[in-house]
């Protein structure tokens, strides 16, 4: 199996609000993980997917999302951990050790084109490493105690999204590390820079966002909606 797939689904989305975790959400009548799947279902590059979830939604994943919506592609249901580096790591311990390719993608981010995940796969194959994101918009400023510390150089600066796809072998020495360093950081992408390798940077798209707030969510409605329409 070359190319695999690992979904971190895991989150509570404390700061969406109501009872229903954000990944169950209805989006344009489909449950946004639903959506997440579905792109990868339709990827030609990827072979499987492990999906890690928190043990007290497999109930709500099996009604909502793999009942109605099944993935064909899906190897696996893995128990999250407290962080999301723990769900990816456990994630990781599932995928079969012939895989050659990693990919990581989060479960709230419904939005993700096929096109992007391949552009992504195939930087990957080609640097070992390589993930998507969107140069900053807006002038970015460092500060400390509610002041302004410093102005950084706009052009400069990148704004990480998901889907980062990495040599199997590579992101399992950054995880191993990571592990005996007590690491912890917010994306995979950092535990391989602390491998001391390059990852590469494909341009990601500003639809690609991570629906975490109501706000998200109807951005989210609208972008698919637009798209619809786009495609008739």
């Amino acid at each position: 199996m070359r190319v695999v797939a690992i979904i971190p689904a895991a989150g509570e989305g404390r700061r969406m609000g109501g009872t229903v975790e954000k990944q169950f959400l209805q989006l344009q009548g489909m449950p946004v993980l639903a959506h997440t799947l579905g792109v990868f279902e339709k990827s030609p590059e990827v072979d499987g997917v492990v999906l890690v979830i928190a043990p007290q939604q497999r109930r709500a994943l099996k009604e909502r999302v793999l009942g109605p919506y099944p993935c064909r592609k899906l190897l696996g249901v893995v128990d999250g951990g407290s962080e999301r580096q723990d769900s990816v790591a456990r994630g990781l311990e599932a995928v079969p050790g012939d895989c050659e390719l990693v990919v990581v993608h989060d479960g709230v981010r419904p939005l993700v084109s096929v096109e992007l995940l391949g552009a992504v796969l195939e930087a990957a194959n080609r640097h070992g490493a390589a993930l998507a994101a969107v140069l900053a918009g807006d002038t970015v400023k460092r500060a400390k105690e509610e002041v302004v510390a410093e102005t950084l150089e706009r052009e400069t600066i990148w704004l990480a999204q998901t889907p980062q796809a990495f040599q199997a072998s590579l992101l399992r020495l950054a995880y191993e590390k990571a592990s005996r360093d007590k690491m912890m950081v917010t994306d995979d992408a950092a535990l391989v820079e602390s491998l001391g390798v390059s990852v590469h940077l494909v341009p990601g798209s500003p639809e690609n966002i991570k629906v975490t707030t109501p706000t998200d969510l109807i951005i989210a409605e609208a972008l698919l909606k637009k798209r619809e329409q786009e495609t008739g």
